[in-house]
């Protein structure tokens, strides 16, 4: 079964900077590497979904110029339906990125032309009539992310927010979201509480479903019910975790959205995260959905 995901969200062309060790405040260092590579949770998780299987579009906003440009292509060269896209005045989104040896990762992010998604467009509620699962994330406007989970909830599709960047959030938006899948800082933030089972207790008091990642810890999930799916990480040496949460939540969506069950959907995705930290970047790192299979079948 094929499903239908629709992404509002992010677009950026990333800035990456690889060093040792990151610089602390007033620090210079010196770094060995300096690449640029589309990025943005939000066409990072449309990729994901993509190379997952899934029919993907992109609702987006990008500048007039050469990152545009360069975004843009990589969606449709990913088989990202790209039609939602819009072209505004000025500078596409960037995002600043330091990735250390550990291949830990601190990242500032220039919203740019991001920030023209504050409302639905003519034409998206269109794309969501068509759409099983609605992916949202927080690097743009909320009135924009509210409109769209409110539209999706309307037409009965699956509605996914990944709470990122960190932040706490009206309880109008909360209302229209079916599943959150925070990081352990985002749950945190969400809740008041750093402890996983206490943060996922404290979740579902928002939603009715909820995944925390925990990085090389795995993840964990529960809902409303009752039940509680704890999946491990695969441990593998980590070269640059740039998007791992977006190849998470893109591949989480999409399995959930194909009819698998939670523990399945959840395995995949961390393996296809274990897979894309293996490798630089971020769409470019992003596993097939072959490679996932393959990987799987080695475990």
């Amino acid at each position: 079964m094929t499903t239908t995901v629709t992404v509002f969200g992010s677009c950026n062309m990333d800035l990456v900077a690889y060093v040792p060790t990151a610089p602390g405040r007033g620090e210079t260092v010196l770094g060995r590497e300096f690449r640029t590579a589309p990025g943005g949770k939000g066409a990072n998780q449309a990729v994901a979904a993509a190379k997952a299987g899934a029919r993907t579009r992109m609702i987006g906003a990008v500048g007039d110029d050469e990152f545009g440009d360069r975004i843009t292509r990589n969606l449709r060269e990913s088989t990202v339906d790209v039609a939602g896209m819009r072209v505004v005045p000025g500078a596409s989104g960037t995002a600043h990125i330091v990735v250390d040896d550990a291949g830990a990762n601190s990242i500032v992010v220039v919203p740019g032309a991001n920030a023209a998604l504050d409302d639905l467009a003519d034409g998206d509620d269109r794309v969501l009539d068509e759409s099983d699962c609605l992916l949202l994330q927080l690097e743009i406007p909320l009135p924009g992310v509210a409109a769209a989970a409110r539209a999706a909830r309307r037409r009965g599709a699956r509605v996914v927010l990944t709470p990122a960047p960190a932040a706490e959030l009206p309880a109008e938006l909360l209302a229209d979201v079916d599943l959150l899948v925070p990081n352990e800082h985002e749950a945190a933030v969400l809740t008041g509480s750093a402890e996983p089972r206490e943060a996922l207790r404290g979740l579902l008091e928002l939603v009715g479903e909820a995944v925390i990642t925990r990085g090389s810890a795995g993840s964990v999930y529960g809902n409303r019910d009752g039940d509680v799916v704890e999946v491990p990480a695969f441990p593998v040496p980590a070269v640059d975790t740039t998007a791992a949460g977006d190849t998470f939540a893109g591949v989480l969506a999409t399995e959930l959205g194909a009819g698998s069950p939670v523990e399945r959907a959840m395995r995949r995705a961390a393996a296809a995260s274990a897979l894309s930290v293996q490798r630089n970047g971020a769409t470019a790192a992003m596993p097939e959905r072959a490679e996932v299979d393959r990987f799987l079948s080695e475990r």
